[in-house]
């Protein structure tokens, strides 16, 4: 097999691979050239595949729960970087957007992290910047309690997704949409032949749980749900649809 041939070999049927292949190198986050993209464990791999599908079929694209009458989808696309109002430093990446006639969809897609990564809170004084707009002080106040360990996540990563809320309020003003945080995660059963404890997989949902009443009024709106969740609702009555869901489901298990 040919190095074209294994790269190809890692997206399903129908996803446009060029496109995807020049947003991750865009990206800069290296997926491609370190092999994580390759990696059973990956978690862009499932995002870009799944996400990725609907570039060119934006009228299937199924909606997420708990999230009601969020207009004719305009844009669906993987790694959006939603920039701070400033030009230096780092702005947050977010696994793919979605951005119809009313709403900006970011979207931020966790596989295996939750059960495996340690979560760590890097917030620079950056953040502390009087630019969020006043109906972002539930998040402000997240940010300093987890600085402080008033507040801790164990399987979360509430700092990372505070950083996408601020990046996400900046790009919803620029683009007149109401900024949504999407959050949806695998629950894989197993971890390199062993199972992964329920009660972890449950303490995630309760985290997300907590992170979302923490933040509930501000500008941006936070959904989470796991991926077995939302394809279990996708339309069963347009095959195209559901062939991709089922291919998502047999080469990622989520």
């Amino acid at each position: 097999m040919t190095a074209q041939d294994k790269m190809a070999s890692l997206f399903l049927p129908g996803v446009p691979v060029n496109h995807i292949l020049q947003r991750l190198t865009d990206a800069g986050g290296k997926e491609i050239e370190s092999g994580k993209l390759a990696s059973p464990e990956s978690s862009a791999a499932l995002a870009v595949n799944c996400f990725g599908w609907f570039i060119p079929r934006l009228h299937l694209l199924p909606s997420f729960p708990d999230l009601e009458e969020v207009g004719r989808v305009q844009l669906v696309d993987v790694e959006f970087c939603a920039r701070f109002p400033w030009s230096g430093g780092r702005h947050p990446w977010l696994d793919a957007v979605i951005q119809t006639s009313s709403m900006l969809i970011g979207v931020e897609s966790k596989r295996y992290e939750p059960f495996r990564d340690a979560k760590k809170v890097d917030l620079s004084p950056a953040y502390d910047r009087d630019v969020w707009g006043p109906n972002m002080r539930r998040f402000e106040d997240l940010r300093d309690q987890l600085r402080s360990g008033e507040t801790k996540f164990e399987y979360l990563d509430g700092a990372q997704l505070l950083k996408h809320a601020f990046g996400l309020v900046t790009e919803g003003r620029r683009r007149d949409r109401v900024p949504v945080l999407a959050y949806i995660y695998a629950e894989p059963r197993t971890r390199s032949g062993k199972p992964i404890d329920a009660e972890m997989i449950r303490e995630h949902r309760a985290e997300a749980d907590r992170f979302g009443n923490s933040v509930a009024g501000d500008d941006v709106r936070f959904i989470h749900s796991s991926y077995r969740d939302w394809l279990a609702h996708w339309n069963e009555g347009n095959p195209e649809l559901t062939a991709h869901r089922d291919r998502v489901v047999e080469r990622f298990d989520p």
